[in-house]
């Protein structure tokens, strides 16, 4: 399916920009500038730009420094997504760090590298999550804890919804669901199977999913910023991410049937 073609001048674009862009912002994180947190955006932004992925917004990010950002999570893509439209850094798990290419990538954008498996570590990663959110950092979490196949949303693991229920700067944490979901291919609706076009899950291998990807038309995705939530509101963590849950898989469900706004 698709041009080989089109695939070989994507992925060479793609390569291109990207060591265009590495050594840039590693000097601006090595010198701690500002440019740090605006050039990934760009560089998202670029990327959604050679794979022609076509964003449809609904809503606003939280302009609120700093806020949470929580997501259901469906594919790698997500991050190209998410980061060219919030100036922020991910929370992702350790092994992402090992990733080729990617591992580098998400260092360069300052990356919280959580290990959710090893209870033991849970209070360290909570200070350095709460460390980073006190330093005016922005955060974006996956709060599934893996990826999904798009049509659903798994359920939250709510762990990390510990630190939203600390407040920040003496102030209670802002927190903002968001949902995801690849809607169409060249403007018609993608169905259940078709979704995988996008979405990365499960065994699925990397490299023959990204060459896939760069050999297709354009894919739309659906990008809907839920009101503002916080801990104080909802009454507690679990409760927190029980209502940042209903509300993502309430637009992943909308965007899958086509009743948008």
């Amino acid at each position: 399916m698709g041009s080989p073609t089109l695939g070989i001048v994507r992925l060479s674009l793609y390569l291109s920009w990207t060591a265009l862009l590495i050594p840039v912002q590693a000097l601006a994180v090595a010198l701690r500038l500002g440019l740090r947190r605006r050039l990934p955006v760009l560089y998202h932004r670029g990327c959604l730009w050679v794979f022609d992925l076509k964003l449809r917004v609904i809503g606003r990010p939280s302009t609120e420094r700093p806020t949470l950002f929580v997501s259901n999570h469906t594919s790698y893509l997500d991050i190209e997504v998410l980061g060219s439209l919030i100036g922020g850094s991910f929370v992702a798990k350790t092994d992402v760090a090992d990733w080729p290419l990617f591992g580098l990538l998400a260092k360069l954008q300052e990356t919280v590298f959580v290990n959710r498996g090893v209870r033991q570590d849970a209070k360290r990663q909570g200070e350095t999550l709460t460390g980073r959110l006190a330093a005016g950092d922005s955060l974006i979490l996956f709060p599934e804890g893996t990826s999904s196949d798009g049509n659903r949303v798994l359920p939250f693991k709510t762990a990390l919804f510990g630190v939203a229920s600390q407040r920040v700067n003496n102030r209670p944490l802002v927190v903002q669901p968001v949902s995801v979901t690849a809607v169409a291919l060249d403007g018609i609706p993608l169905g259940r199977d078709l979704r995988s076009l996008y979405t990365w899950f499960g065994d699925m291998s990397l490299a023959p999913h990204l060459w896939q990807l760069a050999k297709l038309g354009g894919i739309t995705i659906v990008v809907e910023f839920h009101a503002p939530l916080t801990a104080e509101a909802v009454g507690s963590r679990k409760a927190l991410a029980e209502a940042c849950w209903t509300e993502i898989r309430g637009g992943v469900a909308r965007a899958v049937a086509g009743r948008l706004a």
